[in-house]
């Protein structure tokens, strides 16, 4: 069997005072081979100061003291466990039985054993129809959870003499905050890699001036006071793309490629994606024109491409699919890709709307394999949307890459409103692309920034050198989408510890003069036309002056950015509490018509009302 292992995020909320003794709070959860929660396991500190038991959810919260100790986990059922705890706030592990059982799974379809994982340390033996798993006693396999989610390494501070530069690609996805919202109204913390900070912030539409020049989009900056840490600045840069009215948008070559393998039969899967995809049909025009791509065991073509028009046509052929069978994922999208070609509109919106939970198993299905496929396929002018639907096997790794990788944007849809504002409410920003490559890269100056970091963003981080670069791929813009950024800043003349290097001995270190001293920042942003192949240049000086009252953009993001690092566990969570957040969001819901905005409110008391992390 394997080494135990434990997933571990970073570090600590904040640290009290009991007794006289320094104390901390770690959190987390117990689970077992099969990723099911475990109940009553006992945890406690090599100091026995306190203990605790796991609830139902397999859910704890332990103080300890703020010196490393030894965390243990018992449970008479399993294994014992333990973990050295240094400054960890989260810790996650994953616990095996004592005993070993041989389990009988009757009745399992062979063709659709990869939709499940193995146990960790399993194994597994055909024999007919029927799997035997080594797994342990009392544990069973229904509902096996083999979600998957990139690994993400939060961004640190970086010294601005030795890293002058912060690179990125722009991130208009937003699947992460849908997904981390399923997950708390199921009673649950979402996976620490779940928490991309950078999409939580983005499913929001901010108040940014409409653009009036000649590029497609606006730049607003704003720098003030950071919230969860009053000794830094939090730097807001927001971008606005150019809104088109629908009756101007370009006629679209829409092709529904649809996941109907047998993993997609659940009533949030299938069911509900029909009837997303009925209320994108509601909204096309005569000129418009679909064709829909199915997928399973293999690829097939269930209905030629139809003008918009005929909705009864295209929503007929919707109601007629069922979910059986494997997962060829890779033999879709080729077959997606050729009918979008073969019907390709000039100067029109050409996009593959794929709909999937992503358990790809047959044929091209590796990540690194979907990668290189959709990475040649983008150069064909064919952009893509793809929608994660329903829990449990959703490889979201695989999703985000397709997205990202082919020119477009990646949204998990839990519900129908969900749907309703993917297609209804961001319709422009979520099918037409006004400006693709995207790339951020500001340059800090010494004389003001000590060092600084990037909140999110981790997998959009980007070379300095990939600026100027115009063959590297990075984020498209959709029509009326707004993007927004944040950074952490520690100024020059700090006390504070920061990142350091030696003197470098080849470069200028001679402080900058003049109107340039006052500058904090340069914003430089990168940008192709949709149809385009050399890039456009926008720059935007920052001077270092503190707001001293800030906009609700500034607050509202600052709250979803801390709620966020509370989540994860953050090293970087400095004061961040239940209460500074709802603080925080409550000042600045402004005009919210939607109301997403309240309902992120509800989300953040529907933690504390679950007390995963408690007030002092």
């Amino acid at each position: 069997m394997k080494t135990i292992f434990a997933i571990i995020t970073i570090t600590l909320s904040f640290v009290i005072s009991v007794q006289g003794q320094s104390l901390r709070k770690v959190y987390g959860y117990v689970k077992n081979s099969y990723g099911q929660p475990v109940e009553n396991v006992k945890v406690t500190s090599q100091e026995k100061f306190s203990k605790t038991l796991s609830d139902s959810k397999g859910w704890y919260l332990l103080e300890v003291p703020a010196t490393d100790t030894i965390l243990s986990f018992i449970h008479s059922e399993y294994k014992n466990f333990t973990w050295k705890h240094t400054e960890t706030s989260r810790v996650d592990v994953i616990i095996h039985p004592k005993k070993e059982a041989r389990v009988n799974v009757h009745n399992m379809d062979m063709a659709e054993e990869s939709i499940y994982a193995m146990p960790v340390g399993g194994v597994a033996k055909k024999s007919g129809r029927t799997m035997f798993f080594s797994v342990g006693a009392g544990v069973q396999p229904p509902n096996w959870n083999t979600e998957n989610y990139a690994t993400i390494h939060e961004n640190g501070f970086r010294n601005v003499l030795a890293n002058p530069l912060s690179t990125f690609s722009i991130d208009v996805d937003n699947a992460s905050y849908s997904n981390v919202r399923r997950y708390i109204n199921q009673g649950e913390l979402p996976l620490v890699d779940a928490v991309r900070i950078e999409e939580m912030i983005n499913y929001f539409n901010y108040d940014y001036p409409e653009p009036t020049g000649e590029h497609p989009f606006s730049v607003s900056t704003e720098l003030a006071e950071c919230p969860w840490n009053s000794n830094h600045y939090l730097m807001h840069v927001g971008l606005k793309g150019k809104s088109i009215d629908k009756s101007e948008l370009p006629p679209s070559n829409l092709v529904f490629l649809l996941d109907v393998s047998g993993s997609m039969g659940a009533p949030n899967k299938l069911p509900l994606l029909k009837r997303a995809y009925k209320m994108l049909v509601n909204e096309l025009r005569p000129n418009d024109r679909v064709a829909i791509v199915v997928y399973a065991g293999a690829a097939g073509k269930v209905l030629d491409s139809t003008p918009g028009n005929e909705k009864k046509t295209i929503i007929k052929a919707l109601e007629n699919l069922s979910a059986s069978g494997s997962t060829a994922g890779g033999e879709g999208l080729k077959l997606a890709y050729k009918i979008a070609r073969e019907n390709f509109i000039k100067n029109g919106n050409n996009r593959i709307i794929l709909a999937t939970d992503g358990d790809f198993n047959v044929g091209v299905s590796s990540t690194s394999e979907m990668e290189r496929l959709v990475e040649k396929e983008r150069e064909s002018g064919i952009f893509m949307t793809v929608l994660g639907f329903g829990m449990g096997n959703i490889k979201d790794d695989k999703m985000e890459t397709i997205a990202d990788k082919g020119n477009g944007n990646y949204a998990y849809i839990d519900n129908i409103q969900e749907a309703r504002k993917v297609f209804i409410t961001e319709f422009g920003g979520t099918l037409f692309t006004i400006a693709k490559d995207v790339k951020f890269q500001l340059e800090f100056n010494p004389e003001n920034v000590k060092a600084y970091r990037l909140v999110g963003y981790e997998n959009r981080l980007l070379n300095a050198e990939d600026f100027n670069d115009d063959t590297k791929d990075a984020g498209e813009m959709g029509a009326g989408h707004t993007v927004t950024a944040l950074y952490e800043i520690i100024p020059t003349g700090s006390g504070e510890n920061a990142p350091s290097v030696d003197p470098l001995k080849y470069q200028n270190s001679e402080p900058v003069s003049g109107k340039v001293s006052k500058e904090l920042l340069t914003v430089k942003l990168r940008y192709k036309a949709p149809d385009g192949n050399k890039s456009k240049l926008l720059e935007q000086v920052v001077k270092n002056n503190l707001a001293a009252k800030t906009s609700d953009n500034f607050r509202f993001s600052a709250s979803v950015a801390s709620f966020g690092m509370l989540l994860r566990g953050s090293e970087f969570m400095g004061k961040s509490t239940i209460k500074s957040i709802l603080d925080l969001a409550k000042d600045a819901k402004g005009i919210d018509e939607e109301g997403y905005r309240s309902e992120f409110i509800q989300l953040v008391k529907t933690v504390n009302d679950l007390q995963f992390f408690s007030e002092e």
